[in-house]
């Protein structure tokens, strides 16, 4: 299959977006709340980039967002990239937030392009995806997820979140963006184990 160098930028992109979130926590130069100040001038920039192209801003927009997105919410899947990754940092503990963090950073990456690849049977809960990219995403994510919580817990929330990540839920007739869905599963599934077992 021919490679689309384009979904293989973005997904580097929300890898190396990720690591840099993880790196930047683990280092205490990041916190909630400058990531909110980060995800409120996003919000800004995206609106603003509707109207304008904003010089730097609108060529890493062409680069690395979809087409039919950059006219109606630029740069949405940072945002909410920024937002799921927020969202687990204000609700859990911080080796669950790290974790969850991790899972969306590797295992929605790997999914998408390996499903995109390598992909052949395709997931009884959505035929936009497939069960090769699926187990893909749920490994890594697992494997970035140990390096904060034991194997244990990390193989239940990384296959959790990405089996949650399949299913496109709507809200308002608008689907849930999987950069939301899948740290809050992780996250929840995580802190409902510590809870429990």
């Amino acid at each position: 299959m021919e490679i689309n160098r384009f979904e293989v930028r973005r997904q580097a992109f929300h890898i190396c977006l990720g690591l840099a979130i993880i790196i930047l926590l683990i280092n205490n130069i990041l916190n909630s709340l400058i990531l909110f100040i980060i995800l409120i001038i996003g919000i800004i920039i995206s609106i603003l980039s509707k109207k304008f192209k904003i010089p730097v801003i609108y060529f890493f927009l062409k680069i690395f967002e979809r087409k039919d997105i950059l006219k109606t919410f630029p740069g949405k899947g940072t945002i909410s990239f920024l937002v799921g990754c927020l969202l687990v940092l204000q609700l859990f503990e911080r080796d669950i937030a790290l974790a969850s963090i991790m899972i969306l950073t590797f295992g929605d990456s790997v999914s998408h392009l390996f499903g995109w690849y390598f992909g052949r049977k395709k997931h009884p809960l959505n035929c936009l995806k497939s069960i090769e990219g699926n187990i893909a995403g749920s490994i890594t994510g697992f494997l970035g997820a140990m390096l904060f919580i034991n194997p244990l817990s990390a193989f239940l929330a990384s296959f959790g979140a990405m089996t949650a990540e399949a299913v496109e839920l709507k809200m308002n007739n608008k689907i849930i963006d999987d950069n939301i869905i899948v740290p809050l599963v992780a996250g929840t599934i995580l802190y409902l184990m510590r809870i429990y077992l």
